[in-house]
């Protein structure tokens, strides 16, 4: 199977959840809307393992932007968000990104740049191949990496968020469940 945007959508579509989710997003009147992380790729994971597309995905990742940056505007959107899913019976994870900054030290330890965008929040994630989004306007998928790495089962640090050791620690966590994933040790040549 080559991994192409088409297939991508069609694999991650056939866990109803995220059809669902989609088709509501935009009732969330945000700017930015994209679903993403685990809930797309997992999808093509599971299905070279020939398991059902929902399989492990524990939340559903909805990224937005909005320049008012108060802990009540974000919050108020998280509770529409629960209000449009709640009878999804899944945990669905709405996060404003140009608010990330302001609580990340406090919650992680370290600090994080601030983001102008919801597509910079998708940057971020620790393992390259992961960093893929859905823009619910648009229909368009974000993959700054591309799409070889899920499809092949590469798992290699970001680096625009290069921590060997949380890497090592998510690339082993999705490893053990889908163990041919291959993991590229941080600072190898492969």
């Amino acid at each position: 199977m080559t991994l192409t945007v088409e297939t991508l959508l069609q694999l991650a579509m056939a866990n109803p959840i995220n059809a669902e989710i989609t088709a509501r997003l935009p009732d969330l009147g945000v700017d930015q809307c994209m679903l993403t992380a685990g809930c797309l790729f997992q999808a093509v994971w599971n299905h070279q393992a020939n398991l059902p597309a929902a399989q492990g995905v524990k939340d559903y990742d909805v990224f937005y932007f909005d320049t008012d940056v108060s802990y009540e505007a974000e919050d108020a959107v998280i509770r529409s968000a629960e209000a449009l899913f709640r009878d999804l019976g899944v945990n669905v994870e709405v996060k404003n990104q140009a608010r990330v900054h302001l609580w990340y030290a406090e919650r992680f330890g370290r600090p994080y740049p601030q983001l102008h965008s919801a597509k910079q929040g998708v940057d971020r994630y620790l393992v390259a191949g992961t960093c893929i989004g859905l823009d619910i306007a648009t229909g368009e998928v974000y993959a700054p990496y591309g799409l070889d790495d899920v499809e092949h089962g590469v798992l290699r640090i970001n680096p625009l968020h290069a921590e060997p050791a949380l890497f090592m620690h998510k690339a082993k966590s999705y490893q053990a469940r889908w163990p041919w994933l291959k993991i590229v040790a941080p600072g190898s040549d492969q």
